[in-house]
């Protein structure tokens, strides 16, 4: 390729209090703007172009043109981007989540996060889980590559799907400036998690993610209540904002012996995640299957004991940092934390897990994971005529 690739990312399916799939897209539009073999233009919903010109510090374009709620947003993805794309004389147009204009002028790379809506379609929306079925299904035959987040999402979509696009696997990176296991002042964690309501002063259980059925939430909820008499100072944190289906965690939460000691803090502030991962005795991510699991990651890269779950992506990408529980063993998810706040932060293997946990997150950049997008654009654009 030669000259710059003029690329389109459509960002405008990332809400203003972003899950996961919303920081993958801020971290790829920023790193994107930084290239400078890249010529980039965010596509946003109207009335949003400012924050995107931020993330871009203007060396993209920005151009407002999506309708703000999600119907306005299929139609027009569907009936009127194709038409867009023309008109921007773009080489490649990339969406990041799931979806491609099914008539675009250009050559598509669609990101594959997780294929849970195959997999297990009660977790989402039932009109969800069939609308993201079909348009998989179309990037499988039709993009000109797939974006997977993991080589266990890249398997898992050649075994769902017809797949005739070429597949890049590009991991996420960790915001290495962000996650860090030095707090920025001696204090200022703690001073960040009390503002929030958290007791920092206590051993403290971290969940950082969406409260969804996946995540098993209310198992950890459960099973912290379990281990909580013997533990009698530990607080169980909850942060996230809440998904589809809660009703099962809600149950558990009600059920609770100690739901005293069981915080809901919802959505943090960006710098107090960190903090909170920083502080805790030990951060649990139970859930049973994910694309990728970044909060996992983030936790390692903040010098976090992790527990998380056996067979998942999330044990593929910790490499031994973690302690691993079967899916769906709840008694065995409260041993675990049972060992864990006996143990505190300071047991050797505890050390030694946190160690290698620091070099494990080391090695997942933003800046590389942007450059395996890049392969893929090019991969999609095609040998130079």
């Amino acid at each position: 390729m030669s000259g710059r690739l003029a690329l389109t990312l459509d960002v405008s399916a990332v809400p203003l209090r972003p899950g996961g799939a919303g920081h993958y897209t801020i971290a790829l539009a920023r790193g994107l703007s930084a290239r400078q073999d890249i010529a980039l233009t965010m596509v946003s919903r109207r009335g949003d172009e400012g924050r995107w010109r931020a993330v871009g510090a203007d060396a993209a374009r920005v151009v407002g043109a999506v309708p703000a709620r999600r119907p306005g947003r299929l139609v027009f993805e569907q009936a009127r981007f194709p038409r867009l794309l023309g008109a921007l004389g773009v080489d490649v147009h990339h969406g990041p989540h799931y979806t491609m204009p099914e008539r675009a002028p250009v050559p598509c790379v669609v990101t594959i996060h997780d294929c849970t809506f195959f997999d297990h379609p009660e977790w989402h929306v039932r009109s969800k889980a069939l609308l993201f079925r079909r348009a998989i299904r179309h990037a499988c035959l039709h993009a000109g590559a797939l974006v997977c987040v993991s080589e266990v999402t890249a398997s898992r979509v050649r075994a769902c799907c017809d797949v005739r696009a070429p597949i890049v696997v590009a991991p996420h990176g960790v915001d290495h400036a962000r996650f860090t296991a030095s707090e920025p002042a001696p204090g200022a964690d703690r001073a960040l998690l009390q503002e929030s309501g958290i007791p920092a002063d206590r051993p403290l259980v971290a969940f950082v993610g969406t409260l969804e059925p996946r995540k098993r939430v209310a198992s950890l909820v459960s099973a912290f209540d379990l281990v909580a008499e013997a533990q009698r100072d530990a607080v169980l944190v909850l942060c996230g904002q809440i998904g589809w289906g809660l009703a099962e965690t809600e149950r558990a939460l009600a059920r609770a012996r100690h739901g005293d000691r069981i915080v809901r803090v919802g959505y943090l502030p960006d710098m107090a995640v960190p903090a909170l991962l920083r502080q805790a005795t030990v951060v649990a991510y139970p859930a049973v299957e994910e694309g990728f699991g970044l909060p996992a990651l983030e936790a390692l890269a903040c010098g976090a004991p992790l527990i998380t779950t056996e067979g998942t992506a999330m044990a593929d990408v910790a490499g031994g940092a973690a302690d691993l529980v079967g899916p769906g063993d709840d008694a065995a998810l409260a041993d675990a934390l049972g060992l864990a706040l006996e143990q505190g932060k300071a047991a050797p293997e505890v050390l030694r897990r946190r160690s290698l946990g620091l070099a494990v997150a080391a090695g997942y950049t933003w800046t590389s994971s942007v450059a395996r997008h890049v392969e893929a654009y090019e991969l999609a654009l095609g040998p130079p005529k």
